[in-house]
C-alpha cells in the first residue's frame, strides 16, 4: 500500500463589507498567491459586494452568503455547510459580523480560527470576544497589535503581517507614460490614491493644494479611488476653484503605472490607518511619498530617510512637505530608493505569506 496522500490544506476567508478598499483587495491578492502556491482557498462574502465581483473578474473561487448580521442564523448555517461541503481546513475572518458568523461555524466543526484585523481603530473590551475565541490574530501591522493586545488578547496570539507588494507589478521598471498621456499630464504630479472617505484626509490634500500651487505653479493633483465620500470631495473640489489643478479619476486597475506617473504619492490619514498598501506599491516603483504620523505609517516610513512625515489634520505642514520635495527632485529620488529597498526586504508578497502561512501551518499541525 502506498503512503496516503495529505488532503490539501484549504483556507476559507471571509469578509462581510460590501465595498472594495485595502481589506478587501488584499484578500483577493492573498488568495491568489495561495492558489499559485499549492494552497486551496476560496471566499466567502455578500451577493452584492464588489468583493464578488472582482473575485469572479479575477477568476478566484468565491460564493455568495448573505449575512445580514453577526446573529444571523442561516448565515452562520450556509458558512458551516460551505466549510463541510469544500473541505475547508481553517478560517480566515476579517471584519465584525463575518467573524462572528465565521468563528461559530467554524468552531462548530473544530476548525482553527484566525482573525484579520486591518485597522487602528480601538477595539471595545466588550465586543472583543471574537478576537479572544480566535486561534490566532493577524494584524497588518505593530500599531494594530498593540490594539489588539490591550483588548485582552494575549500577546502570543497576535501576528503582525503587513499587506505585500506584488513585486510582479510594482517595480522600478513601470512606465506611467500611458497614465500621463491619457490625463494630459505634463507638469508636476502629486497623487492620493485610497478609497475616497473621511479617515483618508483628502480635506486636508485639497486645503494643501493651494499654498502648493503658488509655491510651484503647474502641478497637478490626482485623487484615485471612490467610495461613500466620491460626491463630497468632487463638490469641495469646485467650491474652492480646484478644477482647473485637480482630476478624480474614480476607481482605476491600472495602480503600478499611476503610481509610476506621480512625483509624489501623498496619503493624508488622519485615523484607522494600518501600514496602507499603497505606501509600500509607490516605493517600489520608485515614488516619493508623504504621509502622516497615524496609526502604522510611521512603522514603514521614516521622515527625511524613506519619504517624509507630517501630523495629521495638518495642511500647512502638508503643503511644506510636499514643496519641499517637488524643489528638490534628487533628495525625492533618494528617499524613494531608501524606501525601495526596504519593501524588497521586507514587504513582498512573498516575504509577507511566509509569515501568514506559517501562522496556517501551525495552527495545521505543521
Amino acid at each position: 500500500m502506498g503512503v496516503p496522500m495529505p488532503r490539501q490544506r484549504l483556507i476559507l476567508h471571509t469578509e462581510a463589507s460590501l465595498g472594495l478598499g485595502g481589506q478587501e483587495i488584499r484578500i483577493l491578492t492573498e488568495v491568489r498567491w495561495l492558489l499559485d502556491h499549492g494552497w486551496g482557498a476560496v471566499i466567502a462574502c455578500q451577493p452584492e459586494s464588489r468583493l464578488l465581483s472582482e473575485a469572479r473578474a479575477a477568476a478566484l473561487p468565491a460564493v455568495a452568503v448573505p449575512m445580514r448580521g453577526a446573529l444571523d442564523l442561516p448565515a452562520l448555517l450556509a458558512l458551516r455547510r460551505l466549510m463541510r461541503a469544500r473541505g475547508v481546513t481553517l478560517v480566515h475572518t476579517h471584519s465584525s459580523v463575518d467573524s462572528w458568523l465565521g468563528t461559530l461555524a467554524a468552531k462548530s466543526l473544530r476548525l482553527p480560527v484566525v482573525r484579520g484585523r486591518h485597522v487602528t481603530i480601538p477595539i471595545i473590551k466588550r465586543r472583543a470576544l471574537t478576537y479572544r475565541l480566535a486561534d490566532r490574530v493577524i494584524t497588518s501591522g505593530e500599531a494594530v497589535r498593540a490594539l489588539v493586545e490591550r483588548a485582552g488578547v494575549p500577546a502570543e496570539r497576535i501576528v503582525a503581517v503587513p499587506a505585500g507588494v506584488d513585486t510582479t507589478r510594482f517595480h522600478p521598471g513601470v512606465s506611467g507614460k500611458t497614465v500621463r498621456d491619457e490625463l494630459g499630464l505634463t507638469g508636476p504630479v502629486v497623487g492620493l490614491v485610497a478609497n475616497v472617505r473621511g479617515s483618508k484626509g483628502h480635506r486636508y490634500f485639497l486645503e494643501a493644494a493651494q499654498p502648493v500651487l503658488r509655491a510651484v505653479p503647474g502641478t497637478r493633483f490626482l485623487i484615485v479611488g471612490d467610495g461613500v465620500g466620491f460626491e463630497d470631495v468632487r463638490l469641495r473640489v469646485r467650491e474652492m476653484g480646484l478644477e482647473p489643478h485637480v482630476i478624480m479619476t474614480g476607481f482605476r486597475r491600472d495602480i503600478p503605472e499611476v503610481m509610476a506617473a506621480l512625483d509624489i504619492l501623498v496619503l493624508p490619514s488622519i485615523k484607522s490607518e494600518a501600514i496602507s498598501q499603497v505606501i509600500p506599491q509607490a516605493l517600489a516603483v520608485g515614488t516619493p511619498v508623504v504621509g502622516t504620523t497615524v496609526g502604522g505609517t510611521p512603522e514603514i516610513i521614516r521622515d527625511g530617510e524613506n519619504g517624509r512625515l507630517v501630523p495629521p489634520a495638518d495642511a500647512a505642514a502638508l503643503a511644506g512637505a510636499i514643496v519641499a520635495l517637488l524643489r528638490d527632485p534628487v533628495r525625492a529620488r533618494e528617499m524613494a530608493r531608501a524606501g525601495q529597498a526596504l519593501v524588497r526586504a521586507r514587504y513582498t508578497m512573498g516575504a509577507t505569506m511566509a509569515q501568514t502561512t506559517a501562522v496556517y501551518a501551525e495552527l495545521l499541525g505543521g
